[in-house]
Parts: C-alpha cells; structure tokens; sequence
C-alpha cells in the first residue's frame, strides 16, 4: 500500500456525508486509490491488511443488497471488521436518541455507515460519534454510488471532464443530487431530463451551480427526454418510486412514463454511449431489461464498483 500513501491525508478522520463537501483533488483521489484498489485485488487478492484492527458499525434502516455486501467485504478485505446494525436494533431518535447512540458506538467502534430515510439522522451521527461517519444513503443523497459511478465513467471514457450525462427520471430524487454534485465536482457536464416539478430543490441548483462555476462543468435541465439524451456519453435513470415512497406510486408512472430509457431512447445518444442505472430496477418502468441487458450497459460494472470506491473511502479516512 506504499504507493498509495502519497497525500492520502487529505481527506484521513473525514466524514462523507455529501459530495459538495469535497474538492476536485479529493474526488479524484478517491477515484485514483478506487482504480489502484480494484486493480491490486485484481492482480493479488490481497491488500495485504492496512486496516487491520479497524472496526465498523453498519446502521441500516433501509435494507439493501448492494451497500450491505459491498461495505462489508470492503472491510473485510481491507483487514477490519464491519457488522450490521438492523432496524430493530438501532431505532434512532425511538428507544434512545440519535445523540446518544452516535456516543455510544463512537467509543466502540472506528467508523460509521448509515443507510437512513432521514438526511438529518446521518448528519446527527456525524456530529456526537467522534468518528467519520460514511452516508450509505440518505433521503436527500447517495454519494457512495456516485463515487462508483464517476469511477465507472471514467473507467469506460477514459476521463470526467466534458463528459456529457444525461440523468433520465425523477431529477429531484436522492441519486439525481448525488449525481449533479459528483458530475459538477468533476468538470463532467449533466444534462437532468424530468417532468418541470422532478426538479432539483433550488437550494441544491444554487449550491450545484456554484460548484459547476468554479470548475467548468454545465448543469442544464430538459423537459423533452429525446432532446436531452441527443450528444450524451452517458445515459442514467433510477428508480422513480423509492422505499418511503410506495403510495405515490402510480402518480409517479403516469408523470414519468415517457422518460423510460428504452433502446429506442438510447439509440439517441452517441453511438458509443453507456446506459447507467444505480440498481434494483422496475423493469418497465424507468428502463426496459434490454437496455441493461445491452452490450453498452455499465449497469453491472456500477455495482461492482460500489465496492471498490467505497474501499477506496475507509482506506483513506482509517489509514494510520
């Protein structure tokens, strides 16, 4: 791990709760020790333990396969050690405060992750446990997939910056922010396709713009799908009913029913374009199962790189 020990202080005891908190150098390092991470398990199978008797809480209110497997074996094959916290074990703000449990397992263990349905939960937790505290995804964000996602993109396109993304879907929901700080962090360009009120809160369009300004990224927004994927490198959905959000289901097809990214859609965009979707799919819905099934989908590289980019996170906040 020698290699990767350069600077690696930049972002060592951090919590990462939102993208916008970061830098473009400390995305980037992320990225960079991510790839090297992947590549070294690839070639070795061992990271040869730098984490070794480092240990992780794992708070989950909503289930997940994705970030539970991925964050566990992260640890794991880091040397650590992670174990899950259910719903019923952790009822924050319910059998005891949030301030309290954020204490309690702050003397226990050396990081945390929690996957809440409330922002503020995270941001408690960040705020009492003395330790980093890593958004596994919230209501408001997801900035773990993001980091998996940049990682993949830059994988198959070779860069970030003047990358064109075009987001498909429900533009207002926790990835499409994720997405629009992570593109707007990296000098990628995003383009957000969605009905006029599946918009980006105008704190977050303010907060993004900012950003975008300062390292030449655009973040425009599109009503007309067909337009918004013409010119993409990337094409992007998500799911448009997220857990918490079950009852607003069939107002959510109806509204959204004509940003389903199907091959038609797709073929829209360049010719060598990616289709990127952040998992579990509504087949049907948002995407059609050949897209994901296509020979230019970066569906499944997606998933496989939440594990490498979130390695990439505890590494370089635990590193001693």
């Amino acid at each position: 791990m020698g290699a990767m020990d350069n600077n690696t202080s930049d972002i060592k005891g951090r919590s990462v709760i939102c993208l916008k908190d970061f830098s473009r150098d400390e995305i980037s390092l992320i990225l960079d020790t991510a790839v090297r991470l992947k590549k070294e398990w690839k070639e070795k199978h061992s990271h040869g333990a730098p984490l070794a008797g480092k240990s992780m809480a794992m708070i989950f209110q909503k289930p997940s396969l994705r970030t539970r497997v991925s964050f566990e074996l992260a640890m794991q094959q880091l040397g650590g050690y992670a174990f899950y916290l259910s719903p019923n074990e952790i009822k924050l703000g319910q059998r005891e405060t949030t301030e309290d449990i954020a204490k309690v397992l702050g003397r226990y263990v050396d990081v945390l992750m929690a996957r809440t349905f409330s922002h503020s939960d995270v941001e408690e937790l960040a705020r009492y446990a003395g330790i980093p505290v890593v958004n596994g995804l919230t209501g408001f964000n997801h900035p773990c997939q993001i980091l998996a996602d940049l990682m993949t993109i830059r994988e198959k396109k070779g860069r970030l910056e003047g990358i064109r993304v075009t987001y498909l879907g429900d533009g207002s929901n926790n990835v499409a922010t994720s997405l629009a700080f992570g593109c707007a962090g990296t000098g990628a360009h995003l383009t957000i396709s969605s009905s006029e009120r599946r918009r980006l809160g105008r704190g977050v369009q303010e907060d993004v713009a900012a950003i975008a300004n300062k390292t030449g990224s655009q973040i425009t927004y599109e009503t007309d799908p067909s337009l918004a994927v013409q010119g993409a490198d990337v094409v992007y959905t998500d799911v448009w009913t997220s857990m918490g959000q079950e009852a607003e289901r069939a107002e959510r097809i109806k509204e959204l029913s004509a940003y389903t990214l199907g091959l038609e859609l797709f073929s829209k965009a360049k010719p060598d374009a990616i289709a990127m979707h952040c998992l579990p799919a509504h087949y049907g819905e948002e995407i059609t199962h050949d897209v994901t099934a296509h020979e230019r989908s970066a569906v499944f590289d997606q998933a496989e790189n939440r594990l490498h980019a979130q390695k990439a996170v505890l590494y370089l906040i635990l590193r001693d």
